[in-house]
């Protein structure tokens, strides 16, 4: 299966958990963690859920990854996530020094590459645009029904 095919496959599967979010009224945000070919960790945005800011999809993803490994460094891992991280989330990718970091949509508000896009790790892979328009839509189709 070529990367574009993966990135794709994978990327259907944090929409899935962006899904999730959006049917429990979350800003609908969805991430998964593969290592080896293998998902080790689903997750989706709780902050509304848990009442706590930093509960992102990201940050979710992160511990229960690290869970899984029994490690905190995710250094031959992908996180594939349906929105461009903020630099909260990327903060926490730097430090948990996961290999590639793929995702959707663009956050041309609140996305790491405005604010800081030196953040991430220097073996860092980033690829941006799988998907781009399901998760965008997805998005904006959250805030619409909220005005």
């Amino acid at each position: 299966m070529t990367t574009i095919l993966n990135d794709e496959h994978y990327m259907r599967q944090a929409f899935n958990e962006a899904q999730i979010a959006f049917d429990k009224n979350e800003v609908p945000i969805g991430a998964v963690v593969v290592c080896q070919g293998r998902i080790i960790a689903r997750a989706h945005n709780l902050t509304e859920t848990l009442n706590d800011v930093t509960a992102h999809a990201e940050m979710q993803a992160i511990t229960a990854a690290a869970n899984f490994l029994g490690g905190k460094y995710l250094k031959d891992c992908t996180l594939y996530v349906t929105l461009e991280p903020c630099p909260m989330c990327a903060g926490g990718l730097l430090w948990s020094q996961i290999s590639k970091i793929v995702y959707g949509a663009k956050d041309e508000k609140k996305g790491y590459s405005l604010f800081s896009p030196g953040i991430l790790h220097t073996k860092t892979t980033v690829v941006s645009g799988i998907l781009e328009e399901e998760c965008a839509s997805l998005v904006k189709e959250f805030f619409r029904q909220k005005r």
